[in-house]
């Protein structure tokens, strides 16, 4: 009897943005879902997303603080595994209004709500398919000297506070970092 190998591509957090995908400025935030700081992130972001519209990316990593937040990686995982269905934002945004309540089946309901046509949902939840991509943003941030939730980035630049004001500061200094490398125009 022979197997049938199936492959599979992973959609990983790292390649998941909002916002122009062609833009110049990445924004990034190591987060987690159950954490009150990061959802006040969440909309401060939100609000970054509308005033640089077309001048930013943004893209969230996972960095569960299990120690103290026992479902955020769990969380994180059902936030993979939307991806694979095109749907990580939509059920980003349901996670951070339900930060309180996020246990498997409240996981899996957010996960019909996020319009994840995906039947295998909860089996990829409960056997931990995804969990690996959620390990290695953990890592890479461990990597990159996170300790606390939230941490941004500005292309790769650390921001010291997570303020609208200085994330904003930092964004203004990247967008003028890129014009600089803009190439003159040639005369005829």
């Amino acid at each position: 009897m022979a197997f049938k190998k199936e492959v599979l591509e992973i959609i990983e957090p790292r390649d998941v943005f909002v916002g122009n995908p062609k833009a110049e400025v990445t924004l990034e935030e190591f987060g987690e879902y159950e954490s009150e700081v990061c959802a006040k992130a969440n909309e401060i972001v939100k609000k970054l997303l509308i005033d640089y519209d077309g001048k930013i990316r943004f893209n969230f990593r996972h960095f569960p603080l299990t120690k103290i937040h026992q479902r955020s990686l769990k969380a994180g995982e059902a936030a993979v595994a939307t991806a694979q269905d095109g749907k990580f934002w939509e059920m980003h945004n349901i996670l951070f209004a339900n930060r309180r309540n996020l246990g498997t089946t409240s996981l899996k309901l957010y996960s019909k709500e996020a319009g994840v046509s995906n039947k295998r949902f909860l089996d990829d939840l409960v056997n931990a398919t995804f969990g690996w991509q959620v390990q290695g943003d953990l890592k890479e941030g461990i990597d990159r000297g996170v300790k606390d939730v939230p941490t941004f980035f500005v292309n790769g630049e650390r921001v010291a506070k997570n303020t609208y004001e200085e994330l904003s500061k930092a964004i203004e200094a990247a967008l003028k970092k890129t014009k600089k490398k803009a190439p003159a125009k040639q005369r005829a």
